[in-house]
């Protein structure tokens, strides 16, 4: 199976367990992998038969926009339920960072998580 990518994909949204965070919007960091047959778009050149990331990005946003979650837990696998739900992708491996949550964790802290079958 091919494999889809987006890294790096910055998101607003509110998230967080403490009452100070209910009340600002954060930045999560997204990288997704979704698995995906090319071949057919690929055979006629075809957008309409591709996983077409520029949209998978755009659902993303709004969703994030939309939500508010107490934990980055929640967030992702609502995010990735909808995903797989609005777009038929068969498996997607999601990690979530937020940054600055742990101030002493320079590269941010997180969940990854893997659904569905390859």
């Amino acid at each position: 199976m091919d494999r889809v990518f987006i890294e790096g994909l910055e998101v607003d949204t509110v998230i967080g367990a403490y009452d100070w965070e209910r009340d600002i919007r954060q930045c999560l960091l997204l990288d997704l992998q979704m698995a995906w047959d090319n071949r057919p778009s690929a055979a006629g050149d075809d957008l309409n038969l591709a996983l077409d990331y520029a949209s998978v990005s755009t659902r993303i946003q709004a969703f994030a926009a939309e939500s508010q979650f107490i934990l980055v837990e929640a967030f992702a696998e609502r995010l990735v339920q909808t995903l797989m739900e609005e777009f038929n992708i068969p498996w997607i491996r999601l990690r979530l960072t937020k940054p600055g949550a742990v101030p002493a964790a320079r590269g941010g802290v997180g969940v990854e998580i893997e659904r569905g079958c390859l």
